[in-house]
């Protein structure tokens, strides 16, 4: 995976096969806990790994919840606009919320069918750049609330947890250290699409003089 870079028009990423088809499933998982249909269903999902593989059978938890707003991974994405008053927060979000997840599933959808194509070049246009930046965040709050990062301090604890997780996985320790091979992938997930969101936001941010 290489990050983003400035490109004719926009920015483009570089992404192997693999890395397209895990990150275009954890958009169209995301986007069924926000009430969207799933993806896929006009075109073959962009895929290229079984759904055996160890990180998409890690990944199914994503889709157990549909549109729940208790579902804590939820609330992340759609907060309550006023969390002590429920009665104000319920009417609020019978107002908004609708064209909130239709806007926040557009552009998931946005993304996944950018990663549909069989290139590796994810290509993103200027005009679209902001509302990628925003997809991404709403996936990595996704993955957070799943992670148990409540904190900058959880989110900054991980790499190191992640770090010292694998080790033990490499050597055979990952037992006796009670390691979560689940965890280990979502924590993966969450650092890479952190980077790459974070090389989006340097092009976004660039100072062209």
């Amino acid at each position: 995976m290489k990050g983003f870079v400035p490109h004719p028009g926009g920015a483009v990423a570089h992404l192997d096969a693999d890395e397209r088809a895990v990150i275009a499933r954890v958009v169209a998982d995301v986007a069924l806990l926000l009430g969207s249909e799933p993806f896929g269903m006009e075109r073959d999902e962009p895929a290229t790994v079984s759904d055996d593989d160890d990180l998409f059978r890690y990944l199914q938890s994503l889709e157990s919840a549909l549109s729940d707003p208790d579902d804590p991974a939820v609330l992340r994405v759609l907060p309550n606009a006023a969390p002590d008053d429920r009665e104000v927060a319920a009417e609020f979000r019978r107002l908004t919320e609708p064209e909130l997840r239709a806007t926040k599933v557009a552009r998931l959808r946005a993304i996944w069918e950018a990663l549909s194509h069989d290139d590796p070049d994810w290509v993103v246009t200027d005009d679209a750049a902001v509302s990628t930046a925003s997809a991404l965040t709403d996936v990595r709050l996704v993955l957070a609330s799943r992670l148990g990062l409540e904190t900058d301090d959880d989110a900054s604890a991980l790499p190191d947890e992640i770090d010292l997780a694998r080790h033990a996985m490499d050597t055979g320790a990952a037992e006796d250290l009670a390691v979560d091979p689940e965890r280990v992938w979502l924590g993966m997930l969450y650092q890479a699409l952190t980077w790459l969101q974070e090389s989006l936001m340097a092009y976004l941010t660039r100072d062209d003089d």
